[in-house]
């Protein structure tokens, strides 16, 4: 009987050691812990005497704990998990030589299949604690970041139109990060290579949205396959940070799991994040999404919109368009928030794919197709407020229109003939007007996205005349553009 005990009471140790182990390497039970701590001497190693932070959010990529006292966390990880830290206000995560955020750890023993283009390479066991580094950095309420939309480069050669066509200009400026919308090359994912240390020029930190371009194509229509490549490079294609006053998400809304393509949707792993990151985010913080696709133009995005809705701003910034627009969601398109829901989409840097007549540089004019020129946005954050300016490449910062009109007007078609503005950051809150020669200012009515038209008042003289338009954003900003023409007998 004693012997049958001793078996028995042997039989449950064993249970407990060979069952929890069994589990871990398929990937349904084992679970990582480490401690997020301030790294005083900025080496990313937690050394003797640097204390855990308490109450910073970490996630697998779908759950989120915040850290005990000490700094400590434990969650749950299967084969292929990245955990990370979602950086709080007032603190910065390292960089590496690019510039970018080091805010994750992957764990995937195997590493990822063999593709086209290489994924991750085998990490080996879990370390027994996954740190995070942290340092304080000072956060003003009132700060700058800048944002890509599709930079969409194929070859070095268009690495070198992104440089002398928009880095150039912005080296030294003052931004507190800056952001590509997805869309970072243009299927070739050895390309990130050469535009990585060629953005990081700037010296700021990058963060990076997933595009449909910077795919693993052979690794659909397997959703997880698709982001191998992208995660060696940038880490997670999900995740959120916080700066100043403002807790931003970037999304990975290219989903490729229906086979035949890809399309806009969120996967059921990103809504239960999004669900549970809102549950951390300060009620007084602006909440501004990121994405590839245009926010509202996802398959799910009535589930989304019911978790995001509660908070009293919402900004949603894109690109993929390659076009330039700002679109208001209510009530009639699905948004039940006390303020509509801002979408904002982001003419891309590539304009319509580095194509167009070479200028004297040798640099396409990259007109997109809505007549926007090429450039970038950089927006403003004071507090949880905003404010959206466009900048043109290599244009002057007050060229934010074009003005359509004829050279020659008969005087007898003065009264018929119409003006047309393209007002490049323009939205259904501009107010667009004109006058010829400082007369009378005339409303012009929208009559597109960002176009205003009108027709020339009666009374004009046989000569030489000039056009004004003056435009009011919806921030308030102000910016005028003229145009001469002269009226025949």
């Amino acid at each position: 009987m004693r012997s049958c005990r001793l078996f028995v009471f042997t039989f449950l140790i064993l249970l407990t050691v060979f069952i929890p182990a069994v589990l871990a390497q398929d990937g349904s039970s084992a679970f990582a812990s480490g401690v997020v701590f301030e790294d005083s001497n900025l080496n990313g190693v937690r050394d003797a005497g640097e204390r855990g932070i308490p109450d910073v959010c970490v996630s697998n990529g779908r759950d989120i704990v915040k850290t005990k006292g000490d700094g400590s966390y434990r969650l749950p990880i299967t084969d292929d998990t990245i955990i990370f830290v979602i950086k709080p206000s007032g603190f910065m995560t390292p960089t590496d030589s690019n510039n970018l955020p080091k805010f994750f750890y992957i764990h995937k023993p195997k590493g990822s299949p063999k593709l086209k283009y290489a994924g991750v390479l085998p990490t080996g066991p879990l370390p027994e604690s996954v740190d995070f580094a942290l340092y304080k950095h000072r956060e003003p309420y009132n700060f700058q970041a800048v944002f890509f939309g599709d930079t969409q480069v194929r070859n070095r050669k268009e690495v070198a139109y992104l440089a002398h066509d928009i880095i150039e200009g912005l080296i030294g400026k003052e931004f507190s990060f800056g952001c590509t919308l997805g869309d970072i090359v243009f299927d070739d994912l050895s390309v990130y290579d050469a535009i990585l240390p060629t953005v990081a020029q700037m010296g700021v930190t990058w963060y990076n949205v997933k595009g449909n371009h910077d795919s693993n194509y052979d690794g659909a229509p397997n959703q997880r396959l698709t982001d191998e490549t992208f995660e060696r490079v940038f880490g997670p294609s999900y995740y959120s940070f916080n700066y100043g006053r403002v807790h931003f998400i970037v999304l990975n809304n290219v989903y490729w799991g229906d086979g035949g393509g890809y399309k806009g949707k969120l996967d059921e792993d990103q809504i239960e994040f999004l669900k549970n990151d809102m549950r951390f985010v300060p009620s007084g913080y602006l909440v501004v999404v990121l994405t590839h696709i245009p926010f509202d133009e996802i398959e799910n995005k009535q589930d989304v919109y019911r978790i995001l809705e509660s908070r009293r701003q919402v900004l949603a910034i894109a690109g993929h368009t390659h076009t330039q627009e700002h679109r208001f969601i209510g009530a009639s398109g699905g948004w039940k928030g006390d303020n509509p829901l801002h979408v904002f989409i982001d003419g891309t840097a590539c304009g319509c794919w580095w194509g167009g007549e070479p200028d004297e540089l040798g640099i396409p004019h990259a007109t997109m197709s809505d007549g926007v020129p090429n450039g970038y946005a950089i927006v403003n954050f004071d507090g949880n407020k905003y404010s959206i300016t466009f900048v043109p490449a290599r244009r002057p910062l007050d060229y934010q229109m074009d003005i359509s009109a004829p050279d020659d007007v008969q005087i007898s078609e003065v009264h018929k003939t119409i003006i047309t503005a393209n007002i490049f950051n323009g939205s259904s809150r501009s107010k667009v007007e004109m006058n010829v020669d400082g007369g009378e200012w005339i409303p012009m009515k929208q009559s597109g996205s960002h176009i205003w038209q009108a027709v020339l008042p009666s009374g004009i003289e046989t000569g030489t005349h000039t056009i004004n338009v003056r435009t009011t954003d919806m921030f308030g900003k102000v910016y005028t553009g003229r145009r001469i023409f002269r009226v025949i007998p």
